[in-house]
């Protein structure tokens, strides 16, 4: 078997949830002939491949029936692909103690894998003019990545990684069919790429360690000549606290 128990840290819902969180707060604002604002509206956003939302489209197709056609404009985005990112692995046996959440305990972990998951954003309008409000309050901010920090395991503030979010590439498509009672849609495609990390089991929960006790001897011999001991300062100091050492030295005058 793979593992010695389940694990699950949410990886793929965690970057779903962040990539969508983003693009939330996009408005669309009409105006009139004199410039005034008339309608102001909120871009829906949800989770699922634009033929979905195309088609619930095409149940009601008449541009003044609204009592079963979906209201535009509108986003949604979905995952595309997944591949592995080997540029950015790391030594696999490689092991780090970070704090867990838990006061004064630490937690060990490999390093992730590292992948990269394609995500795909469509706009869907009715009129150019929406289309291009919507694109105009996303692009300037991808330069070509967008940047945000995410907390890769539950039970551990420490590990946390920068997840870049790259645009590769925008196209624009017109569906108008038909006559002019027909609904039109204009959909503009985004393409990202996301550089996230899975991680494999987290071991369990170990107490920290404040004190060493280091013994010097004579080479050649077991007879110790001192013995340094190392002690945090204060000596509850906790993983996150910031602190000090203090050292003091025993000297023998024989075997100990």
């Amino acid at each position: 078997m793979l593992t010695n128990g389940h694990f699950y840290h949410q990886t793929i819902r965690r970057t779903v949830s962040v990539f969508g969180t983003i693009f939330n707060d996009i408005f669309v604002i009409r105006k009139d002939s004199a410039g005034a604002t008339k309608d102001q509206m909120k871009v829906p956003l949800a989770y699922g491949p634009r033929q979905k939302f195309l088609a619930r489209l095409e149940e009601s197709p008449k541009l003044n029936d609204t009592s079963m056609g979906i209201k535009l404009p509108r986003m949604s985005f979905e995952i595309t692909s997944m591949a592995y990112d080997p540029a950015r692995q790391l030594a696999k046996t490689t092991k780090f103690s970070v704090a867990s959440t838990t006061l004064n305990k630490k937690i060990g972990v490999y390093v992730a894998a590292p992948y990269t998951i394609g995500m795909q954003l469509n706009i869907m309008a009715k009129t150019q003019d929406d289309g291009l409000q919507i694109i105009e309050q996303i692009i300037p901010y991808f330069q070509p990545s967008y940047t945000v920090t995410i907390k890769n395991i539950p039970g551990s503030e420490a590990i946390k990684t920068d997840m870049p979010i790259t645009l590769t590439g925008v196209n624009m498509s017109d569906e108008y069919e038909g006559d002019f009672t027909q609904r039109r849609v204009i959909i503009y495609t985004l393409d990202f790429d996301i550089k996230t990390n899975f991680y494999g089991p987290v071991d369990g929960e170990q107490a920290t360690i404040r004190t060493t006790k280091t013994d010097i001897n004579r080479t050649g011999s077991d007879l110790y000549l001192e013995r340094v001991n190392t002690t945090t300062n204060p000596v509850d100091a906790g993983v996150n606290d910031v602190y000090g050492y203090t050292e003091t030295y025993n000297f023998f005058e024989g075997d100990d």
